[in-house]
């Protein structure tokens, strides 16, 4: 159980940093690095596309990292 589990926790692992390297930045520079906080709080652009789906991605491939991780540390 613990290698399938291991195995599994691998697997999700690299998925997870290519889809995260896969995104794009939300903004390029110095400018980017000192306003970008404020226009993602306060901006009503929404991502579409495949901005979106790479973005579910990770939220689903971060949820099942952790659920992961927990298993194999109770195991």
């Amino acid at each position: 159980m613990h290698t399938v589990l291991l195995t599994l926790l691998i697997i999700v692992s690299i998925g997870l940093i290519v889809v995260v390297l896969l995104q794009s930045g939300k903004s390029a520079g110095l400018s980017g690095a000192i306003s970008g906080g404020a226009e993602q709080l306060f901006g009503k652009q929404k991502a579409r596309g495949m901005e979106l789906v790479l973005h579910r991605i990770t939220i689903v491939l971060a949820v099942l990292f952790f659920l992961l991780a927990l298993a194999i540390v109770k195991f």
